[in-house]
């Protein structure tokens, strides 16, 4: 397993944007990366993903508003999140399996995590 870290969360009013980064150690070996979040009281939820041909899936409430991409230079994947909403704060998580891409429901099966950023959006 590698540890993951996440930056670049904060607080925001509604309508803004942030960008959230992960440094991967090894991404280019990572086969799947994606970012989740979690309120508290609530289970993790699967926000966007991304595999090594850059295909990517979207949650239904993000769709449109967020992107996320990878730069294999910097062993970085972002999450651009635009039009924020006070339902998006949460704590965002990072993501990365190295061979294969598991549901967003098997978080388990994910096996390496970042410790968390907090987004907090304001109306």
């Amino acid at each position: 397993q590698v540890q993951l870290l996440e930056s670049g969360g904060g607080s925001v009013q509604a309508g803004g944007s942030l960008r959230l980064s992960c440094k991967v150690p090894g991404m280019s070996y990572s086969y799947c990366m994606a970012w989740f979040r979690q309120v508290p009281g609530k289970e993790r939820e699967g926000v966007a993903a991304i595999d090594s041909q850059r295909t990517t899936t979207y949650a239904d409430s993000v769709k449109g508003r967020f992107i996320i991409s990878l730069e294999y230079a910097e062993n970085t994947l972002y999450l651009q999140m635009n039009a924020l909403k006070p339902e998006d704060t949460a704590m965002y998580y990072c993501a990365a399996n190295f061979a294969r891409c598991p549901s967003s429901d098997d978080l388990e099966s994910w096996g390496n995590w970042g410790q968390g950023t907090q987004v907090t959006v304001s109306s």
